[in-house]
């Protein structure tokens, strides 16, 4: 991997691992990241996972759960007073009582559940007292894509920025910002309102990258898109120009870009670096793969481009009982993808087979070696259920659900109460095709569902979130913490 951060920057990290490792020592514990692009699901992973442990959730592939093994899980005071607390009551009570989406990923988010079980072993029953503390480590993936900015100068960012900007279809969305920027004259005074414009008209460019129609992925840098408390600060208030001088004259609208870059990198995308994904253990990556193909080939390209860049900025290594001690490193990720029960089952093993396709490439590009790797389709919380309809002599598969208030098929629109049975499609057969420009762009149908009415069982007792494979995604990330 590409050094990101300077020997010093690295000497603050190790220290900061020490007192982590310390601080464990006692109190057994992981840090699990969940990121993903927008619309991914991260925050309905990270509900699921907790409510289905919480509340003995049907779990038939995490051995914990199907071994008896789990006691009890709950949650713990957050350990970290800077990081704003992951709202999992409102987001449970969002899908459960109202049975809406809760709000996507916007900044940051923290949660410590603690888990108290019984080891698989007699001498680890001796040893052990059966407890582990997981900090989940909710964050966007659009930050995550500013990482690799660290390594790069104001001159490479703003070439490699407008490159993209005139191709495929960003050039049409692109077209106001251009004209501002090739207008713009880089030894021209600082002009603060000018500054100003620029960064707003590529903000929009970006924006709309992200609409349904496209489904764009790579578009940092990542806080235009989601600011939180820096909105309209200087630091993120510059632009890519086109004109550009070897060396910027002192007090001119290139320097002043140039500048704003730098404190980008230092003030907005080094803290997060140094503050939480050095301090990761596990990582989970999840991807809304159906989104990017009913956009179509550009948006899978996309999507597997910024793939890549995310799979470059983690710290992959196996664990080392001595280099861990002050260098901590992810050992195992997984990317998921998620909405699976949009699919019938029959065509799970096909989007797996494109994930396994957009993961290979993402870790030739970043050379991930050392990690643990795995794919998977994955529903954190299922809103379908599965039938057959008659259609002449054909027997089609269908998922029935209740597809959100607005959402169409055919021209037909939906009213977010009555359910449907739809049949969303075959996925191709070789997963090359979903990267091939072709005409069937939009030949899925994949609508939007409202989460399910939770099932009681014959005492009457609410059970927990259904889902697909989360039990399984749990295996692998921690399985082998609970043994």
């Amino acid at each position: 991997m590409t050094r990101l951060v300077s020997l010093g920057d690295e000497a603050l990290i190790a220290i900061d691992t020490i007192a982590d490792r310390a601080s464990g020592l006692f109190a057994p514990h992981v840090r699990l990241g969940v990121t993903g692009l927008s619309r991914a699901g991260k925050t309905v992973f990270i509900t699921a996972l907790v409510h289905n442990l919480i509340h003995g959730g049907r779990l038939p592939l995490f051995d914990l759960a199907h071994s008896k093994r789990l006691a009890k899980a709950y949650l713990e005071p957050q350990p970290d007073d800077g990081v704003p607390r992951f709202a999992y009551e409102n987001h449970v009570r969002d899908l459960v009582e109202k049975r809406i989406w809760p709000d996507s990923t916007r900044a940051i988010s923290e949660l410590r559940l603690t888990v108290e079980y019984e080891s698989a072993s007699g001498w680890g029953r001796l040893l052990s007292g059966g407890k582990l503390h997981i900090d989940i480590v909710d964050y966007p993936g659009e930050w995550l894509l500013d990482l690799p900015l660290l390594g790069k100068t104001y001159e490479e960012f703003s070439a490699e920025a407008l490159e993209l900007a005139r191709a495929g279809s960003r050039a049409g969305l692109s077209k106001e910002f251009l004209k501002l920027a090739e207008e713009a004259d880089p030894d021209a005074e600082a002009d603060e309102v000018l500054a100003e414009k620029l960064a707003d008209a590529y903000k929009a460019y970006l924006q709309a990258c992200r609409s349904d129609g496209l489904a764009l992925s790579t578009l940092p840098p990542g806080r235009f898109l989601m600011p939180g408390d820096l909105e309209g600060s200087p630091a993120l208030t510059f632009a890519p120009l086109p004109k550009r001088n070897e060396k910027a004259q002192p007090g001119s609208l290139q320097g002043m870009m140039e500048r704003r870059f730098e404190s980008y990198k230092s003030l907005v995308i080094k803290p997060f670096f140094r503050q939480h994904i050095t301090r990761l253990d596990r990582q989970i990556v999840l991807i809304d793969a159906m989104h990017a193909m009913n956009a179509g080939p550009e948006a899978v390209r996309d999507l597997e481009r910024a793939l890549g860049d995310i799979m470059a900025c983690f710290r992959p290594g196996s664990a080392n009982l001595l280099t861990s001690l002050w260098m901590r490193t992810i050992d195992r990720v997984l990317v998921a993808a998620t909405k699976a029960d949009h699919l019938h089952h029959e065509d799970h093993p096909k989007m797996e087979a494109i994930v396994r396709r957009l993961v290979q490439r993402a870790i030739d590009k970043a050379g991930l070696t050392g990690a643990r790797v795995e794919t998977l389709a994955l529903a954190a919380v299922r809103a379908t259920r599965e039938a057959t309809v008659q259609e002449g002599k054909d027997r089609l598969p269908v998922i029935v659900g209740t597809p959100i208030e607005g959402e169409t098929i055919d021209g037909i629109s939906f009213d977010g109460k009555t359910e449907t049975a739809i049949f969303p499609g075959d996925l191709p057969n070789k997963p090359e095709a979903t990267f091939e420009d072709n005409d069937n762009t939009g030949a899925h149908r994949f609508v939007r569902f409202r989460p399910p009415k939770l099932e009681t069982n014959d005492a009457g007792v609410t059970l927990s979130l259904p889902h697909i494979r989360l039990d399984k995604a749990l295996q692998f990330l921690l399985g082998d913490r609970l043994t």
